[in-house]
């Protein structure tokens, strides 16, 4: 491809490229870019957020560039202070590893893992002495440091910053130093990170990467970003229905911005379709095709779209739940606390929850709504019924 055409690629779902002069003069060279993707893994799953960034680096790794993914087993130990108004409590390294183990398989749906260099910022971070500590210090100065914008906030409203957060920002740059980026991938609240990534390679003697940013996905709520943590995600593993569902949950206002970040339709295409699509919900269901289309086949998109239309739009139970036992844990004495279930099966954030939903007239046992939010059920009275969560969640309960 000619440069033009590989900036027109790289271009599509990112916010700003710092600069794309720079990228266009390394693009030049011809030879393949080291394209550089820092995650820190503070959860199991991969989220369509997370994968809008894997899949900004995948674009690069199809043009023939080199997708370095480094897996903050040390930086996670930190935690990044981006966007947090207080300090992030810490994981432990059996924490950290159990979530490494979850998300390396998911990672493999978007890139190609063969031709992946995947590396853990532990072999390098983990082996500086103190003195590597005080030296890496010096490169940096405080008021740099607290210029960032959660930082400004937390010292305006008296909130406390600890030292090990004005580390994260340097440990993330010498990530880019100890593996040469040419380019660094990540959302618009990594700005400051990467940007420190550049002044330190400069002051090693290394040309400084180029910074691609590109925006964060917003959550099924249509509020907040997504978040595992807020429950408003949609992972790359969730079963085809679920993801489809979930799409279709989202507010019609987000529908060009999925499209955008998490597929790979032409944005022309994407806004005649919606010009010309006068129900909304018809454009959702293009949407939600083509996501789990992605991640599992276009014949499970098929599935999907018609399980929805039968199910939602006719209004009838589905004929083929999802079956799931009752887990033990939301049983006590043969006696099963539906709001338990409700969150033990991943259906609600929480009891609290699932309870809301309750109160909400939102769930339901073989279309008979479940309104008291402390409400019980024998475990026989369970089996062999449908319970319905929201608008898309359906598990049929088994033994």
């Amino acid at each position: 491809m000619t440069i033009d055409q590989q900036l027109a690629i790289l271009r599509r779902g990112t916010t700003e490229i710092i600069s794309e002069a720079d990228l266009r003069r390394k693009l030049a060279k011809g030879t393949p870019l080291r394209v550089k993707l820092g995650v820190d893994p503070t959860a199991k799953h991969v989220t369509l957020g997370w994968a809008v960034v894997l899949r900004k680096l995948r674009d690069f790794q199809r043009l023939g560039h080199t997708a370095c993914l480094i897996i903050g087993d040390f930086t996670t130990m930190i935690g990044d202070p981006t966007g947090k108004s207080k300090t992030r409590p810490q994981l432990t390294r059996e924490e950290i590893q159990a979530n490494v183990d979850a998300v390396m398989d998911q990672v493999g749906a978007i890139l190609d893992k063969e031709k992946t260099e995947i590396y853990f910022n532990k072999d390098w971070l983990g082996k500086m002495t103190f003195e590597d500590v005080i030296r890496l210090c010096s490169r940096y100065t405080v008021a740099r440091i607290l210029e960032r914008d959660d930082f400004t906030k937390r010292l305006a409203e008296h909130r406390p910053i600890a030292m090990h957060e004005i580390m994260y920002p340097l440990c993330q740059g010498m990530d880019s130093v100890e593996i040469t980026a040419d380019v660094e991938l990540g959302g618009n609240d990594q700005k400051f990170n990467n940007l420190v990534g550049r002044t330190l390679m400069e002051q090693f003697g290394q040309e400084p990467q180029v910074v691609v940013l590109c925006p964060l996905l917003v959550g099924t709520d249509g509020v907040e970003k997504m978040s595992q943590s807020l429950g408003n995600y949609i992972s790359v593993v969730d079963t085809p229905n679920d993801m489809y569902g979930k799409t279709m949950s989202i507010p019609d206002g987000l529908i060009e911005h999925y499209f955008e970040l998490a597929t790979d339709v032409p944005m022309d295409e994407v806004k005649t379709l919606i010009a010309e699509t006068p129900n909304p919900r018809d454009a959702k269901r293009r949407l939600a095709r083509e996501i789990v289309a992605i991640y599992h086949s276009a014949e499970a998109a098929q599935e999907s779209d018609d399980y929805f239309v039968n199910t939602f739009s006719k209004r009838q139970q589905p004929l083929e739940a999802e079956e799931v036992g009752i887990p033990a844990s939301a049983v006590e004495n043969g006696v099963v606390m539906i709001a338990a279930l409700i969150s033990t099966l991943g259906l609600a954030k929480s009891n609290s929850d699932a309870r809301r939903h309750m109160q909400a007239g939102a769930v339901s046992l073989d279309a008979e709504k479940l309104a008291d939010p402390t409400a019980k059920l024998p475990v026989e009275a369970l089996i062999g019924k449908t319970l319905k969560v929201g608008k898309h969640q359906f598990r049929k309960l088994v033994e």
